[in-house]
């Protein structure tokens, strides 16, 4: 990936969003105390980190055209919204075609939301295929997220007035409103900038990016607790722990680092093993 997402400041929308600070404040109280028992808000972000290390090394540090099949199948395990429905190009004659699509992707001289609308158009327009703006999203955000935020549809998406905006907007009767927001990459943007100074103010300066999917992902899963999105039920049962929904918005339910080799285990059971040992 080259050095820039091929914008400038003013090429983009810079849209204000009206949040509000109590919403925030509990959330990140769940956040903190849920994950305790598994060792921390630390040790999530410490996760968090060595996903995109991972989407690093596969798609920026290496050449993205040489991508195998067998890597993409590893990092299809950390996208929740996207593994459970990616199975017809797990094969190496449609992976070919992929990768085609991901190579375009990734090419840095066009504005960032003109290459992810190129790549959804590659793929049929309906129901079945809305996770593959998610594949683009989760592609871009984990191999550079100082540069591209997350972009998932359930952080926000415009035409179905659902994500993390919604559930965190300020507001009187904010079920029954149309929140006057796009979807660009401004957006998400403004998000991130948003969202980054509220958890300095409440204390955290390092990592501070990943602290914020963390705290996207929580949000969006207290959502998914309450009553869940359409698209995310087929993925999310009832959990056991709350942080249990945090954690596979994330993609962080099947990996477990340690020994050198770190074992992706999919959703349905299959495990795969990433080279792990440049990552300490």
């Amino acid at each position: 990936m080259a050095s820039t997402t091929a914008m400038q400041p003013h090429e983009f929308e810079r849209p204000v969003l009206e949040l509000s600070g109590e919403l925030l404040r509990a959330a990140m109280q769940v956040m903190v105390a849920g994950s305790e028992e598994h060792g921390g808000v630390e040790r999530y972000v410490d996760a968090v980190k060595l996903k995109s290390t991972m989407f690093r090394q596969a798609l920026v540090d290496k050449d993205i055209a040489t991508l195998d099949l067998d890597t993409f199948k590893g990092l299809c395990t950390f996208m929740a919204t996207v593994r459970r429905r990616v199975s017809h190009w797990l094969n190496e004659e449609s992976f070919d075609e992929m990768r085609v699509h991901i190579v375009a992707l990734f090419q840095d001289e066009e504005h960032i939301d003109n290459r992810i609308g190129r790549f959804c158009d590659q793929f049929p327009n309906d129901k079945k295929h809305r996770w593959v703006r998610d594949l683009a999203a989760e592609l871009l955000h984990n191999a550079d997220p100082e540069r591209v935020p997350l972009m998932n549809r359930w952080i926000w998406d415009a035409r179905a007035n659902t994500g993390v905006i919604r559930e965190i907007w300020h507001g009187e009767n904010v079920d029954h409103m149309k929140i006057p927001v796009g979807d660009g990459y401004g957006t998400y943007l403004m998000l991130r900038e948003e969202l980054s100074q509220f958890l300095s103010d409440n204390g955290v300066f390092r990592d501070v990016l990943y602290y914020v999917d963390v705290l996207c992902a929580q949000i969006y899963a207290r959502y998914i607790c309450e009553q869940g999105g359409s698209y995310l039920r087929a993925d999310f049962s009832s959990p056991e722990d709350p942080m249990q929904h945090t954690r596979r918005l994330l993609g962080l339910d099947g990996v477990q680092p340690g020994d050198g080799r770190t074992r992706l285990k999919s959703i349905d059971g299959e495990a795969y093993r990433i080279d792990d040992s440049k990552l300490n």
